[in-house]
């Protein structure tokens, strides 16, 4: 291979820090050969075509298009500059893929296509569309990603056994680094709709995700050991989690979204495993929950094995519609009898606020703060909370908490727990 010359290396500098800010603001509508032109030069040609059709995919729901899909990704990847996969309109049946990096080039993936998960379990390793050590990097457009979950859920025994196989993931984030995911719908995952490891600097915005309430385990959005992660304009209606935030992430914010059905905004669980790391900076702002079994929810296993410490967290501006449990700091998880229920937390809670939270709950325990003996919660505070029972007349609106520690402002004397 010839030596780039310094301007040519300049010139491709500039191009990744320009790309770099593409995919972090999500500005994905921007045409690639424009972006790159004003950084100085065009993207060089790829191996081969980036369309999936040129490629020998058919749209027609029954032909196996992921050697299609393989070989766009191949030939981007190996390319400089911008690189567009395009998956036109159509049913593309899809078996597991690899999109795995590094590369030379920043790619986004134009999805204007329904991408169909089959429903043989053989044809996975583990997740089914898995995107690993990638910078730069972005998927947009108008289509669908679609798990076909109802073709396997049967098979999901995580219910009867807490360590079961696991299903396929349908959108897997590995190791990624300036990111977004804009505009596509996720239905219907065999198990989490999208799941974000130990990425940096990924955008979620305007994205739809949804399956049955019923569905089991098909979380809308988990993320762990990620860091600066921001989801707007986001509507997710799942049978888990909406958002589930795991150990070892940070800045997280979600602003302009709605959740239901599903489990609520979740933090945790924590001190499963040994060696978590800390949860830290998260703002959920201008969201609704509707519908949902939890709002708000933190939770730690009563037996944790890891010492760590989940803080600085801001809950502001919630509207909570016919929710279950709207607040809850629960550290005392224990599904399936599990753990030992005299353990001793290592999980320190600290400094977390619900502020302007409102709305309705679907039952009287409204706010439900349950800290352990041995490390009460610290620095909670409930600022300008009006939750109301919707139910039966003679039960009221309360709260029940144990060893928090912080203080109420501006709440009803029935929540004012703190």
């Amino acid at each position: 291979m010839a030596r780039a010359t310094a301007a040519g290396r300049r010139s491709w500098a500039a191009a990744r820090c320009i790309v770099a800010l593409y995919c972090a603001a999500a500005l994905t509508t921007a045409p690639a050969a424009a972006t790159y032109a004003a950084a100085g030069g065009p993207p060089s040609v790829p191996a081969g075509p980036l369309d999936i059709v040129l490629l020998g995919a058919k749209g027609d729901g029954k032909t196996d298009a992921t050697e299609a899909v393989q070989k766009a990704w191949k030939n981007a990847c190996a390319a400089t500059g911008v690189q567009k996969i395009i998956i036109p309109p159509g049913n593309f049946l899809i078996g597991a893929l690899a999109l795995e990096g590094p590369c030379t080039s920043s790619i986004i993936i134009r999805l204007d296509g329904n991408l169909l998960g089959t429903g043989d379990l053989n044809a996975y390793k583990k997740n089914w569309i898995e995107v690993m050590h990638v910078d730069n990097f972005a998927i947009n457009g108008h289509g669908t990603i679609d798990g076909q979950g109802p073709l396997v859920w049967q098979k999901n025994q995580c219910n009867k056994n807490y360590n079961c196989k696991i299903l396929p993931n349908s959108l897997v984030l590995d190791y990624v680094t300036n990111a977004s995911i804009r505009g596509v719908t996720l239905k219907n995952a065999k198990f989490f709709h999208m799941n974000l490891f130990n990425c940096k600097n990924v955008v979620v915005d305007k994205v739809n995700i949804t399956a049955p309430g019923d569905s089991p385990n098909t979380d809308g959005i988990h993320m762990g050991d990620s860091d600066n992660i921001t989801i707007t304009n986001t509507n997710i209606g799942v049978g888990d989690d909406c958002i589930s935030i795991g150990p070892g992430t940070q800045r997280v914010r979600v602003h302009g979204s709605r959740c239901g059905p599903g489990h609520g905004i979740s933090v945790g669980s924590l001190g499963r495993y040994k060696d978590e790391k800390n949860v830290e900076d998260i703002q959920v702002t201008n969201c609704t929950i509707k519908g949902a079994t939890n709002g708000l929810r933190i939770k730690s296993y009563e037996d944790s094995k890891s010492v760590l410490k989940a803080s600085r967290f801001v809950y502001d501006q919630i509207v909570m519609d016919n929710v279950s449990f709207p607040i809850v700091i629960d550290q005392k998880y224990c599904p399936n009898n599990i753990c030992n229920k005299n353990g001793q937390s290592t999980v320190t809670i600290q400094d977390i606020v619900f502020k302007n939270i409102v709305g309705t709950s679907a039952t009287p325990e409204a706010v439900t703060l349950n800290c352990p003996n041995n490390l009460p919660c610290q620095g909670v505070q409930l600022v300008n909370v009006n939750l109301k029972y919707v139910g039966a007349r003679n039960n009221k609106t309360m709260a029940v908490c144990h060893n928090a520690v912080g203080k109420s402002t501006n709440v009803a004397k029935e929540l004012a727990c703190l």
